[in-house]
């Protein structure tokens, strides 16, 4: 009895030990394993339809062409919407940018009075701000990281596309590494790995579907208002609504502080914050959580802790798969006795 608790203690010690030490290499080969993590999820989004394509007596090669096509028509289909929306912001003449930016004049100033900027002569209040010595100290630094991100990016999504055909041809078999690795028996695993794979499927199908809904009503509410950049709003609603919690939030302040700049009356303004919220409200707080059920049985605690986790580790890429990532451990954690009251806790 004495043995088995001197092991207990070990193996928590160990546990406290490895944890940080992960942590830690997710952190450093941060290159590696994001092109690894989103390759992953999009190849079990993809898994049932590569079954679906077996059984009709489908070659496997020809499968994995035709399920990689589809994905790539899916992305190009995202950077023409991107195009466009960059398009839309090209086409608006000077005089347009003029209103806007006196409009920003206005709306800085308590600012301006409060960080207390000297504005020089015939300098008005956006130029101040830029001439300020905390903003020129912050561009050669955010120019170096915005192009070492551009170069990372890069990189990333060529690596992406490797994992991505490896994990569709069956090269690595994440099924199988569970099996060696966690689990150590075959029918837990393949049992684990289907539940796993359906909660995945489920929650990125309706987060989907979800932020394409908030930007197609981000869009046709910018137009019925008259708000420029419609598509652009859109497209950015529907990427940032990825990051779960804090991506609406930033989209709805941003585009909100642009109809200030763009809209005269304060009641149509307020109406127009409020349409946004409402939006946000019901397919973010209403319809997203109906339609996961189950599978997103999180609370907020839980996933305020792994966006930051998250977001210290891979940042902006980590708090879009933060989401994912955490179903993925509470589903692993419901599959063991041991640590079923962890996933309990998430719940």
């Amino acid at each position: 009895m004495e043995h088995i608790k001197q092991i207990s203690t070990t193996n928590k010690l160990l546990f406290f030990i490895a944890v940080p030490l992960a942590l830690y290499v997710l952190k450093t080969l941060s290159f590696i394993f994001i092109p690894l993590v989103a390759a992953a999820l999009i190849a079990l989004l993809f898994l049932p339809t590569l079954r679906y394509l077996y059984k009709q007596g489908i070659p496997k090669w020809l499968s994995v062409i035709i399920v990689s096509t589809f994905i790539c028509l899916l992305l190009f289909i995202v950077f023409l919407v991107f195009r466009v929306s960059v398009q839309e912001l090209r086409m608006v003449d000077s005089a347009y940018w003029i209103q806007i930016l006196d409009n920003i004049n206005q709306i800085l100033t308590p600012f301006i009075k409060i960080l207390s900027i000297d504005l020089l002569p015939d300098e008005d209040n956006i130029r101040a701000l830029l001439h300020s010595s905390a903003f020129t100290d912050m561009i050669p630094q955010k120019l170096g990281k915005l192009l070492q991100a551009a170069k990372s990016g890069a990189t990333m999504i060529l690596m992406s596309v490797f994992f991505l055909i490896l994990l569709l041809a069956g090269t690595i078999n994440v099924q199988k590494v569970m099996e060696q690795t966690i689990f150590k028996r075959r029918i837990p695993s393949m049992r684990a790995f289907a539940t796993l794979e359906k909660s995945i499927v489920k929650f990125i199908i309706v987060k989907f579907l979800i932020s394409l809904a908030t930007g197609v009503a981000f869009g046709l509410t910018c137009m019925f208002f008259d708000i420029n950049f419609p598509i652009f709003w859109g497209f950015l609603a529907f990427i940032l609504n990825f990051v779960q919690m804090v991506g609406s939030i930033v989209v709805t302040v941003v585009l909100s502080l642009f109809a200030l700049a763009q809209l005269d009356p304060c009641a149509t303004v307020a109406m127009f914050i409020f349409i946004l919220i409402a939006i946000q409200i019901v397919f973010g707080s209403v319809l997203e959580p109906i339609f996961m059920g189950k599978t997103f049985s999180i609370n907020t605690i839980t996933i305020l802790v792994m966006l930051m986790l998250w977001g210290y580790i891979w940042g902006v890429l980590g708090m879009i798969l933060s989401v994912p990532i955490t179903v993925v451990v509470k589903t692993t954690l419901e599959q063991f006795p041991q640590t079923k009251y962890l996933a309990l806790i998430m719940s």
